[in-house]
Order: C-alpha cells, then structure tokens, then sequence
C-alpha cells in the first residue's frame, strides 16, 4: 500500500468489510487499520457503524473465536487469554463469553498435557530448583492458573 493514498468512504468500507470477512476483528483492530488508511474520524465512526451494523464486526464473537483459536493452537491458559483480551479492549461481559467457548475437560487435559511435555524437556537439567522455576515459568508465561501450576509441580517434583 502507498502511503499517500487515500480513500473515500465507500472504499475504505469495501476494504474493512474484506478486512473483518477475513477473519475476526475487534474495534480497536479495525480503528488501527482506519488510521493507518488517514480515514478522519467521521468517518471512521462511520465506517464502524456501517460494519457492526452489517454484522462485519462483532467484539462477541471475535472474543470467543480468539479464545478457542489460542486455547487449541497456542495452548494458552484462561490468565493469557483474559490478558490479550484486555489489553484489545473487550469488555468483561464478552471476555467472560470467550471463556465458556473452553470445555472444562478439555482444559484440564491440555494443561496436564502440556505439564508432562515440558517435564520431559527438561530432563536433562540436574539441578532441582532450576528444573522447578523453569517448568512453572513456562507455564505461567503460557496463563495457566497458578493453583493448578504449583499442584502439578507438587505432583510431578
């Protein structure tokens, strides 16, 4: 993209509805791409209502897409996704209905899943307390609760 075009309303609504079509968006996604094309903010008001109105963007299901999509994929924790959920601005209520989108079960098996791989990765390490920080770090860096990490790490060590 040039960085002097510039677009007229109508283009700019094309393009976003691709952009959103694409894949889930949130608002503050969609208001970084509007700024990047120097859309005023008329009409990015504009441009918002026109694609929340069309059903182009919606914060509810963009959280629950991104939850599941990081959940199954990456193997994030609830603390990480609430964190990367927070800092796209979703709000509580829609953060709260992502996280429904987890099964319980399922859960609970990746994370002790995730706990035996790791484990096994560090074998190798012979001293005990490095071995310890360094299984509980990774899984606190990947937002599992601590609870369930200190309990694994009682379970495992």
């Amino acid at each position: 993209m040039q960085q002097n075009k510039t677009y007229t309303v109508d283009e700019a609504k094309s393009k976003l509805e691709h952009y959103c079509a694409y894949q889930e968006r949130c608002h503050k996604e969609v208001q970084q791409k509007l700024y990047e094309m120097r859309m005023i903010p008329e009409a990015i008001d504009d441009i918002i209502h026109h694609l929340l109105q069309h059903n182009f963007l919606n914060e509810s299901r963009f959280a629950q897409a991104f939850a599941r999509g990081k959940f199954r994929s990456k193997k994030w924790g609830k603390q990480r996704i609430v964190r990367e959920l927070k800092s796209r601005q979703i709000s509580q209520y829609n953060i709260k209905l992502a996280l429904k989108e987890i099964p319980e079960d399922e859960y609970l098996a990746t994370f002790d899943n995730l706990a035996e791989k790791r484990l096994l990765q560090l074998e190798k390490e012979s001293d005990f307390q490095k071995k310890r920080k360094k299984f509980a770090d990774y899984l606190f860096y990947r937002g599992w609760e601590s609870e369930l990490v200190w309990e694994k790490v009682r379970e495992l060590m």
